[in-house]
């Protein structure tokens, strides 16, 4: 069984070790990830805990069984877009526009959603290709500037691949929003 099974399995059980590792091995690095946001201290630590919980909720909800990415990353995912929420709430335009991709929903932490963008977003992230994939991965998860994701994929022009991520995300927010998705 792989790693991430096994943490998966284990958060779905609730399991205390487990869920105080995942807290211990990621708080330092999400404090040190949050502190280039306008955002206290304190606040970076309460939407920490708030991540852990959806996390381990997500978990028992069946969400992370198909988790393409190493749980440390759906995690700073979480906490990510809560404090992007957190500062649009508290009128904080410190974050670039184009940072945020404000064609999905992604407020997939609150509760009231009931999941169903995650869902959707899920179906939608499987039909993607792989191209698209990998571009809006190293893009918006692994935060990656075009200059290396141009590296990392061997394009030969930015402007090709800026145009390669704005149909990539556009065909990812027409899937989410498709009827028959």
């Amino acid at each position: 069984m792989h790693k991430s099974h096994q943490l998966v399995d284990s958060l779905k059980k609730g399991d205390e070790k487990t869920i105080a590792s995942i807290y211990n091995d990621n708080r330092n690095g999400f404090v040190l990830f949050a502190s280039r946001y306008e955002i206290s201290k304190e606040d970076v630590i309460d939407i920490y805990q708030d991540a852990i919980i959806v996390l381990c909720e997500n978990a028992k909800k069946g969400l992370l069984d198909n988790l393409q990415s190493n749980i440390s990353t759906y995690l700073y995912s979480i906490g990510k877009y809560m404090i992007f929420h957190k500062l649009k709430k508290d009128g904080k335009n410190s974050i670039k526009e184009d940072t945020i991709p404000d064609t999905i929903d992604w407020d997939f932490y609150e509760e009231e959603q009931e999941n169903i963008e995650v869902q959707l977003l899920q179906k939608a992230w499987s039909k993607l290709g792989e191209q698209c994939k990998k571009v809006l991965q190293l893009f918006y998860y692994e935060e990656k500037k075009l200059d290396e994701i141009m590296e990392t994929l061997a394009y030969t022009n930015k402007d090709v691949l800026k145009s390669q991520k704005s149909r990539c995300l556009k065909q990812l927010k027409d899937l989410t929003t498709s009827k028959n998705g």
